[in-house]
């Protein structure tokens, strides 16, 4: 299993795969692989073997829980420190100060953000797709911190010449923030451009006074190692996971 490197001492983050050595067999060609997400019509036995499999190799690190919730594209965001309720959490943001606790985001095309403190004492999980980004999921994690971040990790997501929006989605952006023009190129069909997800996030961040940004420069959609819903619209769900040991 790879981490990303650079990050305070104790701070583990990274993203699975498509390919994964212990990945059982799909009836279903579109979510073979090693999918981790219970809403797109997969066996749920399969899916929480994977999430077993998943734990068991984090465990090694000395992962002792790990919280996954129903995400909704929206600016919900938990502190997760005590036990949580039977029911699934809703919401796009986790945060937590507990070590051996992971944090997990299901993504395929949106982008995932990892966010946490110079001290490596807190850590947080959120799930950026356009309309999270542009509602304020960036703004809600962070005021759900006890601290201030001090540096943020861009999992893999769909590149700008893989992403065509509508000036509608472009408007959410540029009415809040006229800097983010140039995160927009013009789309070969009318009314249409190309939006840079990764030049959105980093500028929000910055915004919220995070100065060091690591990662945003794998595409999902071209990778076929990574889940992509613009590629094929029935497909699984990677994880980006963060812990503190």
């Amino acid at each position: 299993m790879q981490f990303v490197q650079g990050l305070p001492q104790g701070i583990y983050v990274g993203q699975t795969h498509v390919q994964h050595p212990k990945a059982l067999i799909s009836a279903q060609p579109e979510l073979q692989g090693f999918n981790l997400a219970l809403h797109v019509q997969d066996d749920p036995q399969r899916v929480q073997k994977h999430r077993m499999i998943l734990l068991d190799e984090l465990a090694a690190f000395g992962v002792n829980k790990i919280t996954w919730m129903t995400q909704t594209h929206s600016t919900i965001c938990h502190n997760i420190n005590a036990e949580v309720a039977f029911d699934a959490l809703e919401g796009d943001g986790l945060v937590t100060q507990t070590k051996g606790h992971a944090l997990m985001m299901m993504t395929a095309d949106c982008l995932p953000i990892v966010l946490g403190n110079v001290q490596g004492s807190e850590i947080a999980n959120l799930h950026a797709g356009w309309r999270g980004l542009a509602a304020g999921i960036v703004e809600n994690t962070i005021a759900t911190m006890q601290s201030q971040p001090t540096w943020a990790w861009l999992g893999a997501a769909i590149s700008q010449p893989c992403f065509e929006i509508g000036a509608e989605v472009k408007a959410a952006f540029c009415n809040q923030y006229a800097a983010l023009e140039s995160a927009f190129e013009v789309g070969e069909n009318s009314g249409k451009y190309y939006a840079d997800l990764y030049a959105i996030a980093r500028y929000i961040l910055k915004q919220q006074g995070v100065s060091n940004i690591f990662g945003g420069d794998q595409c999902s959609y071209q990778n076929l190692d990574f889940y992509s819903y613009r590629r094929h619209t029935k497909t699984g769900r990677m994880a980006t996971f963060v812990f503190m040991q």
